[in-house]
C-alpha cells in the first residue's frame, strides 16, 4: 500500500527491513545502543560488527531521540537508531512520536532520500501495535508537509502479516481523514 503526500511517497511493505535497499533503515534501539534482539539483532547479524562499534562510540541516546551510524554490510547505507518508549514508563505516545520525528529529521539533514521504519517499540518494549500504527503514521503523514529538500520515500516495513494488516487499516483511516479535510 502506498500514497504520495506533498511529493513524498509513503509506503507500507511486509518483509525483512534488513533486506531493503534504502538510504537508511531505522533500528528500534535501546538507550544504551546495544544491538540485542528483534530488529536490532537482525541488523547486528546482517550488518556486521561496525554498526555496533559505531553505537558504542556514540554511547547513549535518550528515549524519544535518534542517532545515525553507517550501514555496515547492509544494503542500506545508514542505520538510524531510534529509541522508542517501553510500555508503562509514561508519556509513551509522545516519546514514540519524538523518536519517529527525530529519525525523519536525521534523514533529511543528512541528505537522505529514502528511509524505512519498523514498528518501533512493539517488540520487547511492549507498545501496542494499534497505537504504534496510529502514532507513527500520524507523524510521518504530518512530516511530509514540512519544507523538505531531500526526503522522497518513507517506508514502514512490517515483519509479519498481522502487523501489516494493522498498519494497513490505520493507513487507510489516515488517508480517508486527509480526504475529508
Amino acid at each position: 500500500m502506498k500514497t504520495v503526500l506533498n511529493g513524498i511517497t509513503v509506503e507500507l511493505v511486509q518483509g525483512d527491513i534488513t533486506d531493503l535497499d534504502v538510504d537508511a533503515i531505522v533500528n528500534a534501539a535501546n538507550s544504551q545502543l546495544i544491538l540485542g534482539a528483534g530488529v536490532a539483532g537482525a541488523i547486528r547479524r546482517k550488518g556486521g560488527p561496525s554498526i555496533q562499534e559505531e553505537c558504542l562510540a556514540i554511547g547513549h541516546c535518550d528515549v524519544g531521540d535518534a542517532v545515525i551510524t553507517g550501514g555496515g554490510d547492509l544494503q542500506a547505507r545508514h542505520v538510524i537508531h531510534a529509541v522508542g518508549p517501553r510500555m508503562g514508563e509514561g508519556s509513551e505516545a509522545g516519546k514514540l512520536a519524538n523518536a519517529v520525528r527525530a529519525s525523519l529529521h536525521l534523514a533529511e539533514t543528512h541528505g537522505l532520500h529514502s528511509i524505512a521504519f519498523p514498528a518501533i517499540s512493539t517488540g520487547v518494549f511492549g507498545y501496542p501495535l494499534e497505537s504504534c500504527a496510529d502514532v507513527m503514521l500520524r507523524v510521518i503523514f504530518d512530516y511530509t508537509f514540512e519544507d523538505l529538500e531531500n526526503l522522497q520515500h518513507v517506508i514502514i516495513c512490517l515483519y509479519d502479516a498481522h502487523a501489516f494488516d494493522v498498519f494497513t487499516a490505520e493507513f487507510q483511516r489516515k488517508l480517508a481523514d486527509l480526504q475529508d479535510e
